[in-house]
């Protein structure tokens, strides 16, 4: 069974076309008009081993924060139905990862349950062009959507690009591991209640 989705969504402020493949290999196409974005989200599926195709077009004339936010809530979205009805997956998730003085840790729970704790300070309010404060705004969309529990941690780390690449590859490394499918699990659904 493929583990892939297409979604498009268009509002007043942004235009989104996204593809994903859980079972990938990280290849990637993304032009969202953010340059740093791009750059994060080729990250988070490389290391993920998505593959992932997004066309993003929106009001960056007035700031990055709704097509930001907009790829965080179509990425959820196709990750979810990517996925389908969960069976046979890890479903929990976990990574710490290192970005030269910076140290990043995620944790997942693809729950069924929308839950987001960020703890990720920024000495600086932008990295590039992009505001900071707009990476929270994107895994706020990303795991609310994706109706999953996700919590990233900032361990150590002063370098602002530093900071939220650790952040973004840990995120992916989890992810990798909570889609994954277990072979000991079969087709069974990883939840007592029988479904997730």
């Amino acid at each position: 069974m493929t583990r892939q989705a297409t979604i498009d969504r268009t509002t007043s402020e942004t235009s989104i076309r996204l593809s994903i493949d859980l079972d990938g290999t990280g290849q990637t196409d993304i032009a969202t008009g953010i340059g740093f974005l791009d750059h994060m989200l080729t990250a988070l599926a490389r290391h993920a081993l998505l593959d992932l195709t997004i066309r993003a077009t929106g009001d960056l004339h007035i700031d990055d924060h709704h097509t930001t936010e907009d790829v965080g809530i179509v990425l959820g979205q196709a990750l979810r139905q990517a996925l389908g009805d969960k069976k046979g997956i890890r479903r929990f998730g976990h990574a710490i990862v290192p970005m030269d003085e910076a140290l990043a840790e995620a944790a997942i729970d693809l729950s069924g349950r929308a839950h987001v704790a960020w703890s990720v300070p920024f000495l600086q309010p932008k990295v590039g062009t992009m505001d900071t404060e707009l990476f929270e705004e994107f895994f706020r969309a990303f795991g609310g959507n994706a109706l999953m529990t996700l919590h990233v941690t900032l361990k150590a780390g002063t370098n602002t690009h530093h900071v939220a690449e650790a952040c973004f590859k840990a995120v992916a490394r989890a992810l990798r591991m909570a889609v994954e499918r277990d072979p000991r699990v079969g087709d069974a659904i990883p939840s007592t209640k029988g479904a997730l």
